[in-house]
Formats: C-alpha cells, structure tokens, sequence
C-alpha cells in the first residue's frame, strides 16, 4: 500500500469535524510543547512530544467517530498522515 492509499483510508477514519478538529488542537498543542522544552532546555522531555497528540486524537475517535485510532495499527505513517491532514485542513481541501 503506497502513503497515497493510506491516507485515503485515513481519511475515512477522520470524517467527523469535531475529530479533524481534535487532530489540529492536538497538533497544535505538541508544537507548543516542544517550542517550550526546547526553551526551557528540557531536552529529555522532548521525547514525549510524539505522544502529546494522543488525547485529543484519540478522544476524537471515541467520542465522534467511535472507531479505532490508525496509529495503533501504523503509528508513523499515521502520524505523518495526521499532518498532511491538518495541512490539507489549512488549504481548505478538507472542510473545517
């Protein structure tokens, strides 16, 4: 399966607004905390920044998708099918 399969798969996982949305505030939150670890110079803590998305992704799925999150199946592709999402969002190629 090429990333252009799987992202379309993705986005079937990720038809509810209010868990695209989740996905971006998530998103958005992990590029503060690493912005803040790495002022801080609290490097060690910078290895948590992959899973700081995680609540608010996965609380998307269980309460407006009700289906089962893709990272637990293929966490990085995933994850960059999480970004490419929340950059197609910011195009307006996928609805607010």
């Amino acid at each position: 399966m090429s990333f252009k399969e799987y992202y379309e798969y993705y986005l079937t996982l990720h038809q509810n607004k209010w868990c695209r949305r989740l996905h971006v505030l998530g998103n958005i939150v992990t590029i503060s905390y690493i912005s803040y670890m790495i002022t801080a110079q609290i490097w060690v803590m910078l290895l948590l920044a992959p899973i700081v998305v995680y609540p608010f992704a996965w609380s998307g799925h269980f309460f407006f998708e009700n289906n089962q999150p893709a990272a637990w199946t293929r966490p990085l592709w995933a994850k960059l099918a999480d970004w490419t999402m929340m950059k197609d969002m910011f195009l307006g190629k996928i609805p607010w």
